[in-house]
């Protein structure tokens, strides 16, 4: 905590009063990653773009989006002593392109989970990949152009074509 009174020019009592501890202040990250990364796919017009905004917002912001994924689960879904259980968060990214969806293939937003699953797999796949250089930078913009091309087999499949 006095780190973060450090870096945000604070005092510790302060950090201390708006936030309980450091889970408290992991969860305010991740409730921003979140609204951030549903913003930005809620903007897309198409499935396609959301997609590709995704993957941007995760180039764009490769600490946090890596954070994000390390510890959504430990802080909102696992079930931990003294909890009631497994607590329900909203996913407004996965909300926005489930609208996406229905527009472009029919249907209501809930009838494409298992695609929603694999562009998602299949964003988050790149988006690790290139953040951690697996794919080196001089290669990026090749593998960039396959993930659009996946993206676009992904939903000609869906289309039935």
């Amino acid at each position: 905590m006095r780190a973060v009174a450090k870096a945000a020019g604070t005092n510790t009592p302060s950090v201390y009063r708006r936030y309980r501890d450091r889970d408290d202040i992991l969860r305010a990250l991740l409730l921003r990653v979140r609204l951030e990364l549903a913003a930005t796919m809620a903007e897309a017009s198409s499935p396609e773009e959301g997609c590709e905004r995704y993957l941007d917002y995760a180039l764009r912001h490769p600490h946090e989006y890596e954070l994000f994924y390390q510890h959504d689960y430990e802080l909102h879904h696992s079930p931990r002593p003294g909890r009631a259980g497994v607590k329900t968060v909203e996913q407004p990214a996965r909300d926005a392109m489930r609208r996406k969806l229905a527009e472009k293939l029919g249907g209501s937003p809930g009838d494409h989970e298992r695609l929603l699953t694999a562009l998602w797999m299949v964003g988050h796949g790149a988006a690790m990949l290139l953040i951690a250089k697996t794919i080196l930078p001089k290669d990026a913009a090749a593998a960039r152009a396959v993930f659009t091309e996946t993206v676009a087999a992904l939903l000609r499949s869906a289309r039935g074509g």
